[in-house]
């Protein structure tokens, strides 16, 4: 299936809605721990990331990996096998190096909803990763990126909320020489940031699945097919930022698709290598794009998906086709963050496959459980977990005591997780040890 075959989702027009978004959430700052504390984790912690959890500075840039030899491992062309479970330092490094680039979406962001360039970035492509805090990247912005909403609200909503387009993240090329030698290939990367608008918020909550194609089943975007048809499926909010258009303004996916074809043809002679990495709403979109590009540019270089705190995407069909394109994904999930089990519900195939046959042969023995089953499918709300996993837990770090679900979700307290996570022998956990044993004189 080509990129071509990819339908916008129709626009959702709102006549009359009540509604509360959390437009701007209040994270309570975390405690500092005692500078004594601190340098006990000073291997992996840098200096100043306790600040960066409460938002006073950027998470400083990591002493940066060698890994010319083995980049395609650790853009996961094994699927990331060996790299995990600890985690490899030089892939923590990746990850975090990656995750910095998300930030600086946020950092370049303009939450000014009085300003009359809210929803836009904040500088120029030549001075966004400087401005953001970014500077020895050695990657250059070439493009921004757009997001366009298909809901429509009501003319009297205030202009800021009913906001259709917003700047969502951009393009970056790798241009340094000692930058290219050091990662073995000119890599471009793709940021793309999470939900901040009113209408982002709404189109996260359009969570029934629809088809990526209407050709496949005959039908158009919005009539869903029968669930063993295996027509591949994506969150209809998701697929609508992805493909809608506003006015004069190109759909993400445009902007994507010129961007990509135009790195392509002047870099064709190199090695290079595609990197989307995206943060709650943008993981999502990064993995709809990462499938999208595969599509398209038959030829064209590993693609690989960084993910953080992302909630589900596809159904089953989709994360099969993921698959067999050879996307590799790795998602960055915090076990207490309760964004990344939404929506739906995911039932693995093979319990799926089993469901229809106690179903067909038995409908007395499904019982209750195999009437909800049979209810969720129908309502299209089946979805599947994609990609290689590294979970993570705020419960295993000492600084995010009395967390709540917007800590447990913000890129930060990923980044820190990351920081100190080294599998069963996380240094938070004996961190903690040590504090404790000191303050009890047992040395």
């Amino acid at each position: 299936m080509r990129i071509s075959s990819i339908k916008s989702v129709r626009p959702c027009t709102l006549s009359s809605v009540q509604f509360e978004l959390p437009i701007a959430i209040k994270t309570r700052p975390t405690k500092k721990t005692s500078s004594v504390a601190f340098r006990t984790q000073k291997s992996y912690l840098k200096c100043g990331f306790l600040d960066s959890i409460d938002g006073s500075k950027n998470l400083s840039l990591m002493e940066p990996a060698k890994v010319s030899k083995r980049w395609r491992e650790y853009q996961g062309i094994k699927n990331w096998e060996g790299l995990l479970d600890p985690l490899d330092d030089n892939l923590r490094r990746e990850i975090i190096r990656y995750g910095n680039f998300i930030e600086a979406t946020y950092q370049s962001y303009n939450l000014d909803i009085s300003s009359p360039l809210y929803g836009t970035c904040r500088y120029s492509k030549r001075d966004l990763l400087d401005e953001s805090g970014f500077s020895k990247t050695g990657y250059r912005v070439c493009r921004n990126l757009t997001a366009n909403s298909g809901i429509r609200l009501p003319r009297w909503m205030p202009t800021w909320m009913a906001m259709q387009s917003s700047w969502i993240g951009y393009v970056a090329v790798c241009q340094n020489k000692k930058e290219i030698a050091r990662l073995g290939r000119r890599d471009v990367v793709i940021a793309l940031r999470g939900t901040v608008t009113c209408l982002e918020w709404l189109e996260n909550l359009r969570a029934t699945l629809t088809p990526l194609s209407g050709t496949d089943n005959g039908s158009d975007s919005d009539s869903y097919p029968d669930p063993d048809s295996e027509v591949p499926m994506v969150e209809s909010g998701f697929l609508s930022l992805y493909t809608s258009t506003f006015e004069n303004r190109p759909s993400l996916q445009t902007l994507l698709k010129q961007e990509i074809s135009r790195i392509l043809e002047k870099y064709r002679n190199e090695s290079l290598s595609f990197t989307i990495t995206g943060h709650s709403l943008g993981a999502a979109l990064a993995t709809v794009a990462a499938y999208d590009i595969k599509n398209t540019f038959g030829n064209s270089p590993l693609v690989t998906v960084i993910s953080f705190a992302g909630p589900r995407v596809g159904n089953w069909s989709f994360r099969c086709e993921l698959e067999k394109q050879g996307t590799k994904i790795l998602r960055i999930v915090n076990s207490d963050d309760l964004f990344t089990k939404v929506p739906g519900f995911v039932i693995e195939n093979n319990e799926q496959n089993q469901f229809s046959d106690n179903f067909s042969s038995n409908k007395a023995a499904a019982g209750l459980g195999g009437w909800v089953h049979k209810l969720v499918e129908d309502m299209q709300w089946v979805y599947a977990d994609v990609g290689c996993e590294l979970r993570l837990s705020s419960r295993d770090s000492p600084y995010l005591s009395g967390i709540n679900i917007a800590t447990c979700h913000d890129l930060k307290t990923y980044l820190h997780l990351v920081d100190g996570f080294v599998g069963s022998n996380c240094p938070f956990r004996a961190t903690a040890r040590k504090i404790i044993n000191k303050n009890l004189g047992t040395g």
